[in-house]
């Protein structure tokens, strides 16, 4: 239930499929939840000029530009941040594999229930807003530096040694303060899933994976000789570098 003064979520869905947006549509709205609703990437990004979503729920086929396209173009523009909850068809697993590395936060394979969708979307809102372990909130801006890099966590940027800000999608940033909270410490891929994403692995679930892979080219990672992220065969991952914290008052 909204309270009065509670800003409902806003929530865009994006479905070629009438039926299914204006069903979904109802029900997150039934939920206590505002929807917007676009056909098509024309009308999303129509839609989104207008105002900024908390979340977007994209269908991966869609005739012209389908998902994919245009997760990869949200990524890369001035919408990076919003959470993508991804729809995908059952058995397109590789296209599932292909919407994580393009920077989806999770998916959904259809058929699905009504409420598992909106279970999903309440757990991505969740996660984009946690703030990430061991911080705390003070009046300071607060730059953890690592190797060439450093990270406003204040302004979520990623700024490499010339002054240059390299986007990160809301994932990327979660992993990333994960690594950098944690460094020196073997984390396994089951700890790194419950810190970014709230929820359990299964044995073929490889969304941290992907996500470490999408990290490593951020900071220009190389995998077979990593600066940053190694790897620990059948273990996790282990952040190698020293962080250093610098505080400035805002």
């Amino acid at each position: 239930m909204i309270s009065a003064t509670e800003k409902p979520d806003h929530i865009l869905i994006v479905d070629d499929d009438r039926g299914i947006r204006e069903l979904l549509g109802t029900y997150l709205t039934k939920n206590g939840m505002r929807t917007s609703l676009a056909s098509n990437g024309r009308q999303m990004y129509s839609l989104l000029e207008q105002e900024t979503p908390d979340l977007i729920v994209l269908d991966l086929m869609m005739p012209g530009e389908d998902g994919l396209v245009l997760c990869r173009e949200l990524r890369a523009g001035q919408w990076r941040t919003v959470p993508i909850l991804m729809l995908t068809a059952l058995s397109e697993e590789a296209d599932r594999i292909v919407g994580l590395e393009m920077g989806a936060d999770d998916y959904l394979a259809k058929p699905f229930a009504a409420r598992e969708l909106l279970a999903r979307v309440r757990a991505v809102l969740r996660r984009a807003r946690m703030l990430p372990p061991n911080m705390q909130v003070n009046e300071t801006v607060t730059v953890l530096q690592f190797g060439d890099w450093r990270l406003d966590t204040v302004a979520r940027h990623l700024i490499d040694s010339s002054g240059t800000i390299v986007a990160l999608s809301g994932g990327e940033y979660r992993l990333l303060r994960v690594f950098l909270d944690h460094p020196q410490r073997v984390l396994t891929r089951e700890q790194l899933l419950n810190l970014t994403q709230g929820r359990r692995s299964d044995p073929f679930d490889r969304s941290i994976d992907l996500l470490v892979s999408r990290l490593r080219q951020r900071l220009q990672d190389e995998a077979r000789e990593p600066r940053y992220i190694k790897t620990l065969r059948s273990e996790g991952y282990v952040f190698s570098a020293s962080v250093t914290v610098q505080e400035a008052s805002r």
